[in-house]
């Protein structure tokens, strides 16, 4: 069905404050968001306004309870100047996912597009041509229950906003192998895309990046020794040429949409990948032998970022140059290309934003 999304334009772009030459992650944002609210069992009040603030009751079941969820997409331009946005599809279905399993309302995929589009439309200006930027786009949803008292809320907010941001990560990236902490366990949220996992996960990465490190690689939950995820990515490794990455039959990592990519591009690519366990004894074994190739992660945010070394129990272990780490060199350029329109398509993953149909509004 199509949606009714009304628009209030801002009076004047703080587009000219911005240095598009040096973007930080997720720190300007543009001049418009899409907001909608459930209730009565459907969506209302489609609009796009002026960024900015806006107030909450102070008990916001999202507060208290913690039903809030997100997702992350890039909107880049083709060569004809076109925003385009890589897999969107795949975001919402994901982003569905982790709503059902926080009990929080469905997003109707017609309805994000729509948003999605129109907010891309007129902020198109936004998004920054430099090498590796693009324009980051922050769908979330919260709980706006005015109820203290836990029980799954009724009523929820939709944001969409966008940021133009540079690379996530422009070195490559140490890891601290963590064996005290853990992020997720079976039947839990691992899976999801929800606040709290990534609120949980602060106290542990304040610690290790106090130590010069820059993400946790977590374990599982119930051997410690077995490969999950990092902070901000997918796990990837490189044994004797053989790709694996964990798998995710356990429900306790994200459905990576870059994951995903790099994995279909590896297939196509005639490499060898296997979704599977990975203990840490595996691939120090490997390392010790010689073995371990390369160690990379994999997210909308991070894209394809080298690990350059890992830490594990009092070890430091230091990964080959990047320069020589040709599957994922080759993996990365070929993904990149297709997100920014340069490459051939072949999978069908690229949504051109419609301009023409919105540019009126």
């Amino acid at each position: 069905m199509g949606y009714k999304i009304s628009v209030e334009r801002v009076k004047s772009s703080r587009i000219g404050e911005v240095d598009f030459n040096n973007l930080p992650f997720g720190r300007h944002f543009s001049d418009h968001m899409f907001m909608a609210d459930y209730f009565d069992g459907d969506w209302h009040n489609c609009r796009i306004i002026p960024f900015g603030e806006y107030s909450i009751h102070p008990a916001l079941s999202a507060l208290h309870y913690g039903q809030a969820i997100f997702e992350g997409m890039k909107a880049e331009k083709d060569e004809d100047g076109n925003p385009i946005v890589f897999r969107p599809s795949k975001n919402i279905n994901r982003f569905n996912i982790s709503a059902d399993r926080m009990a929080m309302a469905q997003m109707p995929e017609d309805l994000f597009m729509q948003a999605m589009d129109k907010l891309l439309t007129i902020d198109k200006d936004w998004i920054p041509s430099a090498p590796e930027s693009s324009l980051y786009v922050r769908p979330h949803m919260f709980a706006t229950e005015e109820f203290v008292g836990i029980r799954a809320a009724e009523h929820f907010r939709f944001v969409m906003f966008t940021c133009p941001v540079g690379a996530y990560y422009n070195r490559p990236v140490k890891v601290f192998i963590h064996d005290k902490y853990i992020r997720a366990f079976p039947g839990g949220v691992g899976f999801a895309k929800c606040a709290g996992n990534y609120g949980a996960a602060m106290m542990p990465a304040r610690e290790i990046q106090k130590m010069g490190y820059d993400q946790i690689l977590w374990l599982d939950g119930i051997h410690h020794k077995y490969l999950q995820e990092i902070g901000t990515m997918n796990i990837f490794v490189i044994i004797d040429g053989v790709i694996i990455t964990p798998g995710l039959d356990q429900g306790t990592i994200l459905d990576g949409v870059t994951r995903d990519s790099i994995i279909q591009l590896a297939e196509n690519e005639g490499y060898l990948l296997q979704e599977r366990d990975i203990s840490v004894d595996e691939i120090i074994n490997a390392y010790h032998e010689g073995k371990l190739d390369d160690m990379f992660g994999t997210g909308t945010a991070a894209v394809l970022s080298h690990i350059g070394e890992f830490h594990y129990k009092g070890e430091n272990y230091e990964l080959p140059p990047i320069e020589g780490r040709e599957i994922s060199n080759k993996l990365k350029e070929r993904l990149t290309g297709i997100k920014s329109g340069k490459a051939e398509d072949i999978f069908g993953w690229v949504h051109t934003v419609p301009v023409g149909v919105y540019s009126g509004s």
